[in-house]
């Protein structure tokens, strides 16, 4: 999207098993591959547990390692609620929607 930002959706739930591996290796070879502008979509994500949590940390401390910038969009219900009492955003910038966070990556 937007030249140089990377939309990278995720669906269903996030919790212990391969998922989080499998997504955090995508996303990992993203970065490694050059992507400095990423917006992680969570329109689609039903719930999320602390392994999802953790892989979504440690995706965003290997941004900002290579000087890239990463966001998350579109939390809502649960999920949404899990990222407030963990306090993610103090971590991972959070907002509304892919829009929003891409206008926030300009």
């Amino acid at each position: 999207m937007d030249g140089d930002i990377t939309v990278f959706a995720i669906t269903g739930r996030l919790n212990l098993g391969n998922t989080p591996v499998s997504i955090e290796d995508s996303l990992k070879k993203l970065i490694a591959d050059g992507t400095r502008r990423l917006v992680i979509d969570l329109t689609g994500l039903a719930g999320i547990d602390s392994s999802g949590i953790c892989m979504l940390m440690l995706c965003g401390g290997e941004m900002r390692n290579q000087r890239g910038s990463m966001r998350i969009a579109g939390t809502h219900d649960s999920v949404k609620k899990i990222f407030e009492i963990v306090h993610l955003s103090r971590v991972i910038p959070i907002d509304p929607d892919v829009e929003t966070s891409c206008q926030n990556l300009k």
